[in-house]
């Protein structure tokens, strides 16, 4: 691990089928970074899994192993980037589940690297998946387009967050995404997958608290942090301790270890 000091969340906490039983609430457990496992009822959704396949070294233990998870009824990808797209991790978790969405372009990738017929949609776009009402709202996060890497032009459609309705209350996932003027005009949603990353292609700090102080009632599950030892890059190393003298509520503020379960409420 890299000497410099950097934030990490408490102790793995290792789950296995009983994640996936139905049951009579919605559940959100993190999987570290970006990643979730939602259980509504018994309906179970990945967003942004990545598993295995890191190109750094981590901070925390994993809950659960890809090989170990028995069945997902589908999967949700925000954008392409490899903290959030893991080819290795969706090559064993597809076999598993009937459905994936994304972005269009993202789907296509799925398609082209997975022979999967992932479902595409655009920004603003609603589909139901078991109990789940999720609509698509809208990113920025074109740093690829500053970056020689990559031969297109990424567009803005490229990239979304997910806003999910379940029975039990309803989940914001921005995704990575500088604050848009949108962002400050949803209805309160009953939690947020929250990344405090400070940095300028995703949120910034200052701009997560003011998004966290628009909606002072919704639980901040916080995510983007404490998983990768990368103490020199602002996007992977947040500090929770930066939040809380500055968010309202701040009792609110939800910093789970991975693997730990969140029951969402109205």
């Amino acid at each position: 691990m890299n000497e410099l000091p950097q934030a990490t969340p408490p102790k793995t906490m290792p789950f296995g089928a009983e994640a996936f039983q139905k049951n009579h609430h919605t559940e959100i457990r993190w999987l570290g970074n970006s990643g979730i496992l939602l259980n509504s009822r018994g309906y179970c959704m990945m967003v942004d899994p990545v598993l295995e396949g890191f190109d750094l070294p981590l901070l925390i233990e994993m809950p659960i192993k890809t090989d170990e998870v028995q069945h997902l009824d589908s999967i949700l990808i925000t954008h392409s980037d490899n903290d959030h797209f893991s080819i290795p991790t969706l090559r064993k978790l597809l076999p598993l589940t009937t459905a994936l969405h994304a972005p269009k372009y993202v789907a296509g990738l799925v398609k082209e690297k997975m022979m999967f017929e992932a479902l595409g949609h655009d920004i603003h776009a609603s589909f139901e998946e078991g109990p789940l009402k999720i609509t698509l709202t809208p990113a920025d996060h074109l740093w690829q387009n500053e970056s020689k890497k990559y031969d297109r032009l990424f567009k803005l459609d490229d990239f979304c967050g997910f806003w999910i309705e379940t029975p039990d209350g309803t989940l914001w996932i921005p995704g990575d995404s500088k604050l848009l003027p949108s962002h400050l005009e949803m209805p309160e949603p009953n939690a947020i997958l929250f990344d405090f990353s400070d940095n300028e292609w995703h949120i910034g700090l200052d701009n997560a608290i003011k998004l966290a102080n628009t909606y002072p009632n919704s639980a901040l599950l916080l995510s983007h942090w404490g998983t990768v030892d990368a103490p020199h890059m602002n996007v992977f190393n947040g500090n929770p301790a930066d939040l809380l003298d500055r968010v309202d509520n701040p009792e609110r503020i939800q910093i789970m270890a991975a693997g730990e379960s969140f029951i969402l409420e109205k």
